[in-house]
């Protein structure tokens, strides 16, 4: 490919997927923190979120996968294939690399955790997906400080308006699910929408039944000559 497009073209195209992950990861991020489908109304509509979150996630590690291939095939940085998972096994931008193996690693155990869903407890899984989320910011450190040393796009325009998106997208997804945790406790059913329990015959050999009471009746007075008489 280098020699097709350049020598830099392994580099270019490293960083083009690594902003276009970022960006459907902030996008998974939000998504998931707010809980889209929780504001959704309807099945429909709860389905067609829930639909859109798992397709951009899937999305998203593709161009991560675009990312890593590219950044072990570049000869320029030489990044071993071990230090995509092991943080600090690279001899080049080890903090800033590492930070992009922890990346993957907490992505991969959510990719993962997500296939083995009905295999694991509703609990497990949920402290997985939240600690996932930790692959966010650092996965933002890990473009910011990548592209401070050799091709230096970071501090340029575009890619400050791109970080500075991320991040705002990202604390409004948070805002979001804030304010859905203090929502008011729902109250209670009015007296027409509330179950009625079904009305059942006496078992055989029970005694005599009685009707059962009517709603609002008022009860029965005795006079004091029956009260006497008895």
């Amino acid at each position: 490919m280098s020699g097709l497009l350049g020598t830099s073209a392994d580099w270019y195209l490293m960083r083009g997927s690594g902003f276009v992950a970022l960006i459907l990861l902030t996008l998974t991020a939000a998504l998931g923190i707010a809980n889209v489908a929780r504001l959704a109304r309807g099945p429909w509509t709860r389905m067609v979120a829930a639909l859109v979150h798992r397709n951009v996630s899937l999305l998203a590690v593709v161009f991560l996968a675009v990312h890593v291939l590219t950044a072990i095939s570049d000869k320029y940085v030489k990044v071993p294939a071990l230090a995509i998972l092991v943080p600090g096994a690279s001899g080049y931008d080890p903090l800033w690399v590492g930070l992009g193996a922890l990346t993957v690693d907490l992505l991969i155990a959510v990719l993962v955790t997500s296939l083995l869903r009905s295999r694991l407890r509703q609990r497990s899984w949920q402290l997985v997906h939240w600690l996932a989320y930790l692959a966010w910011p650092s996965a933002l450190l890990h473009a910011i400080g990548s592209g401070s040393g050799t091709g230096a796009d970071t501090g340029r325009g575009w890619s400050t308006l791109i970080y500075l998106a991320c991040v705002i997208v990202f604390t409004s997804s948070v805002a979001v699910r804030l304010s859905l945790g203090r929502r008011l406790p729902i109250t209670a059913p009015p007296p027409s929408e509330r179950p009625r329990s079904p009305y059942r015959p006496p078992l055989a050999g029970a005694g005599p039944s009685r009707p059962p009471a009517l709603v609002g009746a008022a009860p029965t007075r005795t006079s004091t000559h029956q009260r006497r008489s008895q």
